[in-house]
């Protein structure tokens, strides 16, 4: 799975020390002259999540989510660059007011 599929769930994964359920997404575009394209194709990935979770899809995908705290954790290549990280602040602030947390951390070399 890609951020490029924006209209798939990457991965769900339980958080074994908090429990939490992770909604991952899987980031490995580089923030260069195509942000613009970048960033609509985040927006469009993070509304897909969105979708997911309030229809209750999340439920029947993964019952094990009721009752825990729902993460979304995007996982990227690079990292964000400065319009990046401020659209990320702007997601995160709406993700947020709905209930639900949004990460995002670097990718660990192999």
């Amino acid at each position: 799975m890609s951020i490029e599929q924006t209209e798939k769930i990457d991965f769900i994964t339980v958080d074994k020390a908090s429990g939490d359920v992770w909604l991952t997404i899987s980031d490995h575009l580089p923030w260069n002259d195509d942000e613009g394209i970048h960033l609509v194709l985040l927006q469009q990935k993070l509304n897909a999540y969105l979708r997911f979770i309030e229809s209750g899809e999340i439920f029947e995908k993964a019952p094990d989510a009721k009752g825990r705290r729902i993460v979304i954790n995007v996982v990227g290549k690079f990292p964000l660059s400065r319009q990046a990280d401020f659209s990320f602040g702007k997601a995160r602030d709406a993700i947020e007011g709905a209930g639900f947390q949004l990460q995002f951390s670097l990718m660990q070399p192999n």
